[in-house]
């Protein structure tokens, strides 16, 4: 089992928090570390029965791994999740594969999804209704620039299409970069299966439709000629969970746990985080 931490900047954004967290995740042994991202925020934006307080700070998720990249060592970035279908894959190809080369083969959580507030989608000029197809075809045009060489890929599709394009720098070391999907659907189950390299369901799921999600996607990957047993698969844990609820996780296929501090003061952040370390006998920095 692979264990991550999420940082929250519900509190504001301060540099010399974000590279101290940053910095004794490493040092516990956490595998990564994941931001958020919702690009604008308005009044009355809500999640079911959440609603978002419209001054919520929510900073760039790549500009913040790239600012941790420069402080850490060895933590892997992720995104939990950023909302592809907000952000030109052209642009996003090179803005990833940089961070990977600058933080030498790092950019390796990421994951995408595809947001559920519409006036996020109306404020980027997308279709909300559009944003699962816009998706599936913004990962394509990804892995495409980052497997293509100096003679060009072309690419025509709904809603993107170039001619013989170039984009460099490649990933470090490797030919794309992991591409997790995450959700609450099962439209997310089968994206994660058609062209996801994992799945990260969200929300409070029933036990028997994760269960459903997660052999759909399976399934799916099956049926597209991937192979089903490539697939991560990642899901929201608590920072004080058990040993037993870990194993039950991993009965469950789960291969990595992401878990979050209760609080937001930092040294009780860090004593959570050391405690868990400690736990589950992570691999320590030295």
């Amino acid at each position: 089992m692979k264990f991550a931490i999420s940082y929250s900047t519900a509190d504001g954004i301060d540099p010399d928090h974000l590279v101290a967290y940053a910095r004794h995740a490493e040092h516990c042994g956490f595998e990564g570390l994941y931001l958020p991202e919702h690009i604008v925020l308005y009044p009355g934006a809500r999640v079911g029965l959440f609603e978002f307080p419209p001054a919520l700070p929510y900073p760039d998720p790549l500009d913040c791994l790239a600012f941790v990249a420069a402080a850490t060592e060895r933590i892997l970035l992720g995104t939990a999740v950023l909302l592809l279908p907000y952000h030109h894959p052209v642009v996003l190809a090179k803005r990833l594969a940089t961070i990977d080369v600058l933080s030498k083969g790092r950019m390796r959580l990421l994951t995408v999804g595809l947001g559920t507030l519409p006036g996020e989608a109306r404020a980027t000029g997308v279709d909300f209704g559009t944003r699962g197809r816009r998706t599936d075809e913004a990962i394509e045009v990804l892995r495409l620039l980052w497997e293509g060489d100096e003679k060009g890929v072309s690419f025509d599709g709904e809603f993107f299409g170039f001619d013989d394009l170039t984009s460099y720098p490649k990933p470090h070391g490797a030919t794309h970069l992991p591409i997790h999907v995450g959700g609450s659907s099962r439209a997310a189950a089968r994206r994660a299966g058609r062209h996801g390299d994992g799945y990260f369901p969200g929300g409070a799921l029933p036990l028997e439709e994760r269960a459903s999600q997660w052999e759909l996607a399976r399934t799916t990957a099956a049926d597209a000629g991937r192979d089903p047993g490539a697939l991560e698969y990642t899901r929201w844990g608590s920072i004080d969970m058990s040993a037993e609820q870990v194993e039950d996780f991993a009965a469950q296929g789960v291969t990595r746990i992401v878990v979050s501090p209760t609080t937001t003061e930092p040294e009780q952040q860090r004593d959570e985080m050391s405690a868990f370390a400690q736990r589950f006998s992570l691999p320590r920095a030295r």
